[in-house]
């Protein structure tokens, strides 16, 4: 006897098979509808951008097994030349890849001093208080906070120089709990973003800030951070790339 039909063309047993695959494909989060917008006002302060892996239920959409920053890295091995503020570039990637996040890659305008939260937040209000301007500043994860400066560039003397990747990657960032100074060759999320586990990457002072030099905020950073972490001396020579 044969198999019995849905009046799809189909057996029953592939109706089945199709069900079952549905039921386990990846649930993705809605699109954020202001985030288009937010990307757009990235770009034109001068952030270079490029679309970024997300998460997918637990796992990242990258789908390499035990991937060691799942959400938080770029599509593409190409992200240095691909990054752009072009507003119809980004306009294309928002709109045909509405679940990426997407990564700013520094040491072309702006660099980052990457702070644990709570050193962030004591430098935050201590700069603020002193009158001193800070630039864009953002929350990523619910553990670290972000802070967007002009670039140091390449200086004439190389020893003042720190590249990114020196002694941190994605794997030993938990070693590493000081602060990290992305500059030439790294990369951070902007916001907005999503990570594993509901968490996020958000603004709490948006891209309309110009952006400091790095200087004037380094001593309030590595004051609260040798606080925070118990270190004598923060290392603000790495950062994961």
């Amino acid at each position: 006897m044969g198999a019995a039909h849905d009046g799809s063309g189909h057996g029953g047993l592939g109706r089945f098979t199709r069900w079952l695959k549905a039921s386990r494909a990846p649930r993705e989060a809605p699109v954020d509808p202001d985030r288009e917008a937010l990307l757009l006002a990235a770009a034109a302060a001068g952030l270079p951008l490029a679309p970024a892996a997300h998460p997918a239920d637990y796992r990242c959409s990258c789908n390499r097994i035990g991937c060691p920053t799942p959400g938080r890295h770029p599509i593409s091995f190409a992200w240095q030349t691909q990054s752009t503020t072009d507003r119809g570039q980004i306009e294309r990637w928002a709109r045909h890849q509405p679940q990426a996040n997407f990564v700013t890659a520094t040491g072309l305008v702006h660099d980052v001093l990457d702070v644990p939260l709570a050193a962030g937040q004591e430098a935050l209000e201590r700069l603020l208080t002193s009158g001193i301007d800070v630039g864009p500043v953002a929350e990523s994860g619910g553990d670290r906070m972000l802070f967007f400066t002009a670039t140091r560039g390449t200086p004439a003397d190389e020893d003042e120089w720190w590249p990114c990747e020196l002694d941190c990657h994605p794997e030993t960032m938990d070693e590493h709990p000081g602060l990290r100074w992305h500059c030439r060759g790294s990369y951070v999320l902007v916001p907005p973003a999503r990570l594993p586990g509901d968490r996020a990457v958000t603004w709490l002072r948006g891209p309309e800030h110009p952006l400091p030099d790095p200087l004037t905020l380094l001593e309030a950073l590595t004051d609260a951070c040798a606080r925070h972490t118990g270190a004598d001396e923060p290392d603000y020579t790495s950062a994961w790339p």
